[in-house]
């Protein structure tokens, strides 16, 4: 009589999950289907399919498209990267990097699309306001410091977002002496906003 155990195909130990992986992957393709579609566009179905999950662990990491919205939000603003800006290079290196293509980090610039769409949306503006005012206002004030730091830190944040949007609109890059124009004004205006 032939054993059975021995034509069993052998067991392997089921795939542990990853939630930290799983999180990331739902927060990624979020990110991606909110700037292209904006909040009320953009389907949990079809971001659970992009991430290669099913859609209950939105649900479940994030209590829904609200929540899974206001962390993907949080992860667009990156409050660590402004205490990391060198004051002696950061805004000629700024400068040089709005002189560019826009599509030249293209994880940043779903990004920006991504803030863009949720500030022009009554629903998720409060939403956007309340990530801007915790994750990139707040550690641009502590950042540069010194006397009439709000105003200072605003203006500096209004000039950046307002260079981001006409590098997006652009969609090419700067060069010869408009580049080195460009590069050099722009460079010693944000300067003037970081010196104390």
């Amino acid at each position: 009589m032939t054993n059975a155990a021995a034509l069993a195909p052998e067991r392997t130990a089921p795939r542990k999950r990853d939630a930290d992986a799983t999180r990331a992957a739902i927060l990624a393709a979020a990110k991606v289907h909110f700037a292209k579609s904006g909040y009320d566009g953009a389907y949990l179905r079809d971001i659970a399919a992009e991430a290669g999950v099913d859609a209950a662990l939105i649900n479940r990491y994030f209590g829904g498209k609200d929540g899974l919205f206001a962390a993907a939000l949080k992860d667009s603003i990156r409050p660590d990267a402004i205490s990391q800006w060198s004051r002696e290079n950061f805004a000629h290196d700024v400068a040089k990097m709005m002189a560019g293509h826009a599509h030249q980090h293209v994880e940043r610039t779903h990004a920006f699309e991504f803030l863009l769409q949720a500030a022009t949306n009554p629903t998720t503006a409060p939403l956007l306001n309340l990530a801007v005012q915790e994750r990139f206002m707040a550690p641009i004030r502590s950042w540069i410091g010194g006397d009439h730091v709000e105003a200072r830190a605003r203006l500096l944040a209004s000039v950046f977002i307002g260079l981001l949007v006409e590098r997006l609109i652009r969609d090419e890059p700067l060069e010869g002496s408009e580049r080195e124009i460009f590069i050099e004004r722009t460079a010693a205006l944000l300067q003037s906003l970081v010196d104390k």
